[in-house]
């Protein structure tokens, strides 16, 4: 597949999306932007979710993470299944009896200002990070295989990525993103539909019954893991990492529920996460098995050590034909920018409401000026947080380093809401930020201790280590001050 091939294929890609932005955005405001107008048929939202929640890391570090790992990965799906019972049964209920806009304004009620500050800011450390690892492995995939050739250099190729997501996002937000992610969640499954299509009848195998036997007879698909309770495979680290990192960065994340506030009643918010759950879950088993075809297929030194192209250099390098490499820029395109344009709202959202408060401070024309400012701020150091990537990521799948990062970030975030919720006891306006922001850093430091005297990795199980420091300390906090 040539590079002109490519460019064509993502131009018509962005112009349709251009087009959907303009249809959907003739008449907007600020509501319109943070909220949709709460006008979203439920369905539609759960369909899009599914590509904002894979994004660029899934389509690719998913599959080839594989090679290294098997099929583990699962064991923390399946644990996302808990985490999104929890979202649809106590999460949603309580951001739509509040009727938010920004789900941090909760800790505003519950503990005071400066915990909404506190836990807007873990949300925009996260989301910017994030965001940025999606990005970045998108960006460099074409840097590679398209513009590199072009002579145009990284940050160039980072900077048209950004600007064309700010182009259809800047005047109706979360209402366009809605529609749009849809668009995106479509070509992002039927890429790898054709992609196991062109993998599977290379390795000579015909039908789903011949692929799922040679998938399962592969010494790649164990998905199980019980033998080493210290390892970062083991099940009950990753199960129970998977159902708080599903509430985490779905539940407790701005991005993600941005969307779900956006459905025209609780019920239907409700509706949504049922059916997004099961399908989500059935898309990422399938996910993994491309990647054992994958790795069947190619011989990974090929790639020059990244696992991350694996599935690039299959699709685009290969000799299977234009089909495949046309529909991997697509799917690729589409799972990288259905995750990045909600991020760069969500945030924009969160800024503006929590940190701004422009909804109270300012009038309406003010309010929407502030908020366009915003966006472009946000885009902008989108922009600088990835070219920064280049050169400080340069081994291992991305997708570790994002959900261990998350665990950081977001683990004080579980600690707030999770001691919001589940007690009445009070806590000392100042004293949540000290305790949050304190959380990641003793957390850090339990697990580096316990690798370095015990060999026992925590990998995803931060989380919850970091989350229940923040929760202890809360508690410890308020039974102090009763005193």
């Amino acid at each position: 597949m040539t590079s002109t091939q490519i460019l064509i294929t993502i131009a018509i890609y962005f112009a349709v999306l251009i087009l959907i932005s303009f249809l959907v955005g003739r008449k907007s405001d600020n509501a319109t932007f943070f909220r949709g107008n709460r006008s979203s048929p439920w369905f539609i939202v759960a369909f899009g979710m599914i590509g904002a929640s894979l994004s660029g890391v899934t389509f690719i570090s998913v599959p080839g993470a594989v090679e290294e790992g098997a099929m583990n990965y699962f064991q923390v799906v399946l644990g996302y299944v808990v985490g999104y019972l929890v979202i649809g049964t106590v999460l949603l209920p309580l951001y739509y009896k509040m009727n938010l806009t920004s789900i941090y304004s909760y800790l505003n009620d519950r503990y005071g200002s400066a915990a909404q500050y506190t836990g807007s800011s873990f949300f925009i450390l996260s989301r910017v990070v994030g965001a940025s690892f999606r990005l970045y492995l998108v960006a460099g995939v074409l840097q590679e295989f398209v513009f590199e050739s072009m002579g145009v250099e990284f940050w160039q190729t980072v900077t048209l990525t950004v600007i064309l997501i700010w182009l259809y996002t800047f005047k109706s937000g979360i209402k366009t993103i809605v529609w749009t992610d849809t668009l995106q969640t479509f070509f992002m499954l039927v890429a790898v539909g054709v992609a196991i299509y062109y993998i599977s009848d290379s390795l000579d195998l015909n039908g789903i019954g011949e692929i799922t036997s040679y998938i399962s007879d592969s010494d790649l698909s164990q998905i199980f893991f019980f033998d080493d309770w210290k390892s970062r495979s083991y099940f009950f680290k990753q199960f129970f990492a998977g159902a708080f990192i599903a509430i985490v960065m779905t539940g407790l994340d701005q991005d993600m529920m941005q969307k779900n506030l956006t459905c025209r009643s609780l019920e239907d918010a409700q509706k949504n996460m049922f059916w997004f759950t099961i399908v989500l879950t059935f898309v990422n088993l399938i996910f993994l098995g491309l990647g054992v075809l994958l790795t069947s297929y190619a011989d990974i030194a090929a790639t020059g050590g990244y696992k991350d192209s694996l599935f690039a250099c299959i699709s685009i390098q290969s000799e299977m034909g234009i089909g495949i490499g046309l529909v991997f820029i697509l799917g690729l395109v589409a799972a990288a920018y259905s995750s990045a344009d909600s991020a760069l709202t969500s945030l924009t959202t969160s800024f503006s409401v929590d940190i701004l408060r422009i909804e109270k401070n300012y009038e309406e024309k003010k309010q929407s000026w502030i908020r366009k400012l915003v966006h472009v701020g946000f885009s902008v150091l989108l922009i600088l947080v990835i070219v920064s990537f280049e050169y400080l990521i340069k081994d291992a799948s991305v997708i570790t380093k994002l959900f261990v990062f998350a665990g950081y970030t977001y683990g004080p975030l579980l600690g707030l809401f999770s001691f919001g919720i589940l007690t009445k006891l009070k806590v000392p306006h100042l004293t949540t930020p000290i305790i949050a922001i304190a959380s990641p850093f003793i957390a850090f430091a339990i697990s580096y201790f316990a690798l370095e005297w015990y060999e026992f990795e925590f990998g995803f199980f931060i989380l919850l280590l970091n989350g229940a420091i923040t929760f202890i300390g809360l508690l410890i906090a308020s039974l102090i001050s009763r005193d």
